[in-house]
């Protein structure tokens, strides 16, 4: 156990000072002399652990199907996209797909979500456009914002077309929620821009929101470095899980999650099958209301009243409240005087995901924390059993503290 315990921190020194996979370098010449025999793709990827999109491969071309382009859609709104290698013939018998050359050179990202994979993928030179300057935490990217290398064009139903056009992107990684009057796609998609829904979001799994790094490499035959990325983080992840799931169910702890004030007149507590509540398992842990018949089977959150969580949850072990707008415990207790009772807000065992957080609220857990699952559960692992990693520092959670 001790040196599975200082392997992995040894894994996770390298992650966080940015020692990563050597990055694939994009394609950018296309093909002079096209034979339809030879496979132009001699690295593939397949989803195992995500759910939004499946991929066939053909020799020029990959058919990309986005099985649930927004929450709530249904089979019949799945979109295709045809990927064709660049200089070889477009496939007929796909008029409803959209088609799009590859390697798509440069791109707008109307999400911070899709900005770890671009960087993971040595693909940020290709960055030209972002939805907001506001929010993003990665390094390399606000760089390119203060050097003056990027435009930013607005999102949904306001996004700047013409700033869009100017910058002549070969591909916009959008997202939606399937109403054409506010989305950005249909929009782009009518001025002839290459846009893709790219709906990571929905995921449930931490690997499987983490496994879209291989459907961005899709658009730049880069999967050989996504493959290399995305199985050395599923080997973290596993090697934590393996590391706690010997805990007796007498010694996990008891979770609070949420916050009540942060969603107005309800406490949502994680469905059973949510992305929060599989992390906190992971994590050797159990939410409050975890055994509730209510989130049982459920992948979104449940609302409860006030009172139900005060009387499940009042003695949790460790509070993470996700509440905005909070940098310190006296934040918190402001916003609603019953938090005080709370044995967490009294033990001083409330985590809040503030460590990495931009002046104007941009926080990297919803940013590189979707891409890195394995550091978000070793950060759990390390707060819910902080004997298992001794030496190691959460990245994105801190305990909140009274203010000064």
């Amino acid at each position: 156990m001790k040196s599975l315990r200082v392997l992995l921190v040894l894994l996770f020194v390298l992650v966080l000072s940015g020692v990563m996979v050597t990055a694939q370098e994009a394609a950018t010449a296309c093909v002079e002399n096209y034979d339809a025999d030879v496979d132009y793709f001699p690295d593939k990827v397949e989803a195992e652990y995500s759910t939004g999109w499946i991929v066939e491969y053909f020799n020029n071309y990959k058919l990309v199907t986005m099985l649930t382009p927004w929450p709530g859609s249904a089979p019949e709104d799945a979109i295709q996209y045809v990927l064709v290698e660049c200089g070889t013939p477009v496939p007929e018998g796909y008029d409803n797909a959209q088609v799009i050359e590859i390697p798509a050179g440069d791109v707008i990202a109307l999400s911070t979500t899709y900005l770890p994979h671009l960087q993971s993928l040595g693909l940020l030179d290709h960055l030209v456009g972002m939805d907001s300057f506001l929010y993003t935490t990665t390094p390399e990217v606000i760089e390119k914002i203060d050097a003056g290398e990027l435009a930013e064009v607005g999102n949904d139903s306001t996004i700047n077309v013409e700033v869009v056009l100017a910058a002549e992107p070969g591909l916009v990684l959008a997202y939606g929620n399937g109403d054409p009057n506010t989305d950005a796609a249909p929009i782009l998609r009518e001025a002839g821009v290459p846009v893709v829904v790219a709906t990571d979001y929905i995921e449930v799994s931490p690997l499987g929101r983490a496994e879209w790094i291989k459907f961005v490499s899709l658009f730049y035959n880069a999967e050989a470095t996504a493959n290399e990325v995305f199985d050395s983080r599923v080997a973290d992840y596993q090697a934590l899980v393996e590391m706690t799931s010997a805990i007796p169910e007498e010694e996990r702890p008891l979770v609070l999650w949420n916050s009540y004030t942060s969603f107005g007149d309800a406490w949502y507590i994680p469905g059973s099958e949510s992305y929060a509540a599989q992390i906190v398992r992971d994590a050797g842990a159990k939410l409050v209301l975890a055994d509730d018949p209510q989130v049982q089977g459920k992948s979104s959150a449940v609302p409860f009243a006030f009172e139900a969580v005060y009387e499940a949850g009042v003695d949790a072990d460790y509070w993470v409240p996700i509440a905005f707008g909070v940098q310190t415990l006296d934040d918190l207790l402001a916003q609603d005087e019953r938090y005080a009772d709370f044995a967490p807000a009294q033990n001083g065992t409330v985590y809040e995901i503030t460590k990495r957080m931009n002046a104007n609220g941009g926080n990297d857990y919803f940013e590189s924390g979707v891409a890195n699952p394995q550091i978000v559960l070793a950060d759990l692992v390390r707060i819910f059993h902080p004997d298992l990693l001794l030496d190691y520092e959460p990245y994105y959670f801190e305990a909140l503290e009274p203010a000064e």
